[in-house]
């Protein structure tokens, strides 16, 4: 699979890379025996990065991870997992957790050292903090060794531009920002390319809006996005393909992102996007699917404190 390079790190991340939320049963019950082989499958068919956090089924992604990776030669692939979101409301992004986080993640997932950590969802919390505090912790987690590389990941586009203007970090992880329907992400682009940070893109299926599938219970689109999403889905059906296809092979073919994550603990549902990632895309069809999207364009939600977050200009 094609690999590109994650910023000024040396590491070259896959294209697609696997998402464990899925194995913490984020968006369903799953079968144990099906997740681990997912795993399995995703390492198989090329990709060489898994994305996680202790907050993924509060540390069962982590600790199913930890089933499955003493089997898989640690040469083959790169592991990033987060901290600072433990569960729904529960967040703690200070020197001391860190710490503990790292030892709990390499404990969970019996390995020896971190290629990433990220902080997790911190527009939740006071930007001052992350910058004062949590960084700089996590730095003193790469100098002991447990971790290689740094950054935060989140939604809102103004907590990332706040970050990388105000500390150093390695690489960024934007989610539901560069799909079909937003590709606000772009934003991001020219700004961690001039520091060097490695830029990933995650959820091409806005958690399932760019899918077939039921939205989950947390998803936030409103009445007329869903509607318009579901005009989309059909529009492909018509001309014989998964609008998630689509999606798929859309976030995947900017080369500007290092790689793009998602996940699932369908074995059969990992391997169909490693065919999709290596077919070519339906540019007549992507054009169509874009213009019946246009209503909703880079619409977007307020996630965590309001300041951390833009003025919602986009309103569906």
């Amino acid at each position: 699979m094609e690999t590109r390079p994650l910023g000024n790190t040396g590491i070259e991340l896959t294209k697609l890379s696997f998402g464990a939320s899925s194995l913490g049963q984020e968006f369903r019950h799953v079968d144990l025996n099906e997740a681990l082989q997912a795993v399995h499958v995703a390492i198989d068919g090329g990709m060489n990065f898994i994305d996680t956090s202790p907050f993924y089924g509060r540390g069962m992604s982590e600790m199913m991870l930890g089933r499955v990776l003493p089997d898989i030669p640690r040469d083959k692939y790169y592991l990033g997992t987060k901290l600072g979101r433990y569960a729904g409301e529960h967040f703690d992004f200070s020197a001391k957790r860190v710490a503990e986080s790292v030892d709990i993640s390499l404990e969970r997932m019996k390995v020896d050292h971190l290629d990433i950590v990220l902080c997790h969802d911190l527009e939740f919390v006071d930007m001052s903090q992350i910058v004062e505090e949590t960084l700089p912790a996590l730095r003193k987690q790469v100098e002991k060794g447990k971790v290689r590389y740094i950054g935060v990941s989140g939604y809102p586009m103004k907590m990332f531009k706040y970050i990388l203007e105000n500390a150093d970090i390695d690489v960024l992880l934007t989610y539901n920002h560069y799909t079909l329907q937003n590709d606000m992400a772009l934003e991001l682009v020219p700004i961690c390319q001039e520091k060097g940070v490695g830029l990933m893109n995650a959820a091409p299926f806005s958690a399932r809006l760019l899918t077939n599938a039921k939205l989950p219970e947390w998803h936030k689109a409103t009445p007329k996005v869903r509607v318009i999403a579901e005009q989309a889905a059909q529009h492909c059906a018509n001309h014989g393909v998964d609008i998630a296809k689509l999606a798929l092979q859309f976030s995947i073919a900017n080369e500007d992102f290092a790689t793009c994550v998602t996940g699932s603990a369908n074995p059969k549902r990992v391997a169909q996007w490693i065919e999709w990632a290596n077919e070519p895309i339906d540019e007549v069809l992507l054009r169509e699917v874009q213009h019946i999207l246009e209503p909703i364009h880079n619409w977007f939600y307020i996630e965590g404190r309001p300041e951390n977050n833009d003025a919602q200009t986009v309103t569906a």
